[in-house]
């Protein structure tokens, strides 16, 4: 079997497990999807191994899954990221400046790795980088 597409089987797992904990209905998202409920199903089993879904699969998803379950589909440092219609230019400065805020601060001698950047402290840039994309 192909490597990829055991990564992509994967993934579907992880988003059906994930639709499951959060409550999302499944007959909702596949309507929403336009597929049938066997054909959802068969993307994103409860326990037994997926069909592979291929890209038309993917593009129908769109709109009908979360944006980070749809980006558990791609490879990874990709997101679906919505984009927004018009720039509110003053959110997106404050946005800057939070990061640029943050970023400074990351680099204390007394942070958890001195200078360096730590873990968390890339995990916090990295949110307040996707609230700069976001921003609208």
């Amino acid at each position: 079997m192909c490597a990829e597409s055991e990564i992509v089987r994967a993934a579907q797992l992880a988003i059906r497990a994930e639709l499951d904990r959060r409550g999302i209905p499944l007959k909702v998202v596949a309507s929403k999807a336009g597929v049938s409920m066997s054909t959802f199903l068969s993307w994103f089993p409860l326990d037994v191994k997926p069909q592979v879904m291929g890209l038309h699969g993917f593009a129908k998803l769109h709109g009908a899954l979360p944006e980070d379950l749809l980006s558990l589909l791609l490879p990874d440092g990709f997101e679906v990221v919505r984009l927004p219609e018009g720039v509110d230019h003053d959110e997106f400065a404050e946005h800057c400046r939070a990061y640029l805020a943050r970023k400074a601060e990351a680099h204390r001698a007394d942070s958890p790795k001195g200078p360096a950047l730590s873990d968390c402290e890339v995990a916090d840039l990295d949110a307040h980088k996707a609230r700069i994309g976001g921003a609208s």
